[in-house]
């Protein structure tokens, strides 16, 4: 493989301030008028436009997917065909989360029947921990391409490298613990320490 360091350290900087400028909405900004499907996709779209346009390659929200989430009671369904905050609250979460996690197991981390006074405070919360979450990234990025990014006041990590192709195969690596790491925690749902399987250390 070959890559050319400075474009990738341009780029870098730029997913870097585009993520720490990124937000999802807040639930007053979310319009509660009634939108059809195809005012649905195209305001998702553009609340979820997470990667600069080059790097996209396929629309991470449809109409096929939202009537899935429907059908299989991922979030309450429409209204008269139309979508209010609540359903856009849901798909927001639905969406950023499926990045990481089955649409089963996300259905078992937002439960699909939270009346608007429940989900309001949930998703405040939800996108207060995204946005932290994308700061926390960022952050670890910085520090684990400092070399690439050429930081030299930079405190280098164990993950440090000027190879591209550690770089991706580590973020990939993270990616799967990180979503083995939910899996797991999602799984201990309802359970205690009496029955909630082998606690042992290994040694």
């Amino acid at each position: 493989m070959s890559f050319d360091n400075d474009l990738v350290a341009a780029k870098l900087r730029r997913w870097d301030r585009y993520l720490n400028r990124y937000r999802l909405p807040a639930w007053e900004e979310i319009p509660d008028i009634g939108l059809y499907m195809e005012q649905v996709v195209t305001l998702l779209r553009g609340y979820l436009d997470y990667l600069p346009p080059e790097l996209k390659e396929e629309e991470a929200v449809t109409a096929a997917a939202i009537n899935n989430y429907v059908r299989t009671r991922a979030m309450p369904g429409p209204i008269k065909k139309r979508y209010y905050r609540v359903h856009l609250a849901y798909l927001i979460m639905i969406c950023t989360l499926k990045q990481g996690l089955s649409i089963s197991l996300v259905q078992r981390l937002i439960p699909s029947d939270l009346t608007e006074e429940e989900l309001q405070p949930f998703y405040t919360e939800y996108v207060e921990r995204h946005s932290l979450a994308a700061c926390y990234f960022t952050q670890e990025v910085r520090a684990a391409c400092a070399t690439i990014l050429k930081h030299v006041d930079e405190e280098p990590t164990m993950l440090d490298t000027d190879r591209v192709e550690e770089i991706i195969a580590t973020a990939a690596v993270i990616g799967g613990f990180s979503r083995l790491l939910a899996e797991k925690l999602l799984l201990l749902e309802g359970h205690t320490v009496e029955d909630g399987g082998n606690l042992d250390l290994i040694p």
